[in-house]
């Protein structure tokens, strides 16, 4: 971890663990691990994300945007790609001529199942890399502050961009 300053104070006059710079470091490089494993079967985590959710129910491309938590751009990009090769359709809607429904393909359902072993086993890396008293503590803590006091963003004047990298759900 060289490099990385996980002290209490890492910068002068802060009497509190930097928190912020903790999970954004951990999230960033588990982002990476994530993408790296998913470029074996040729899609990202995002992409990934995208099929895995839209397995489970008949979504409209915007509702399934909003579960996978992108935006409309992310989404129509993501979206692009997983038609042109073949693992996703948008198929139109019967209650809304508008609308498509995303439906995933075999081969996209190929990838959903080879992703959750993908997904899993990052996971498994990230969590076995800690001694076995402190994966339960972790997973808890964070499932805590993400139902909890950072379960949804705050409103600000100068707002924070999100990362450019997927999620993982």
């Amino acid at each position: 971890m060289a490099g990385v300053n996980v002290a209490a104070s890492p910068i002068q006059g802060r009497q509190v663990v930097d928190v912020s710079f903790l999970l954004a470091h951990a999230s960033h490089v588990l982002a990476t691990r994530m993408t790296a494993a998913f470029a074996e079967i040729g899609i990202t985590p995002r992409e990934y994300c995208v099929l895995a959710h839209a397995m489970s129910g008949q979504y409209t491309q915007i509702e399934l945007a909003t579960i996978a938590d992108l935006d409309k751009t992310t989404m129509l990009n993501s979206m692009d790609y997983l038609e042109r090769e073949g693992y996703a359709e948008r198929t139109p809607s019967p209650s809304d001529r508008r609308a498509r429904i995303i439906a995933v393909t075999p081969a996209g359902a190929g990838l959903v199942a080879q992703g959750h072993q993908i997904a899993d086993r990052v996971h498994g890396e990230v969590l076995d890399a800690l001694p076995t008293d402190q994966r339960d503590v972790l997973t808890s803590a964070l499932g805590t502050l993400v139902t909890g006091v950072l379960a949804e963003p705050v409103t600000s004047e100068r707002p924070v961009r999100r990362p450019r990298t997927g999620t993982v759900h």
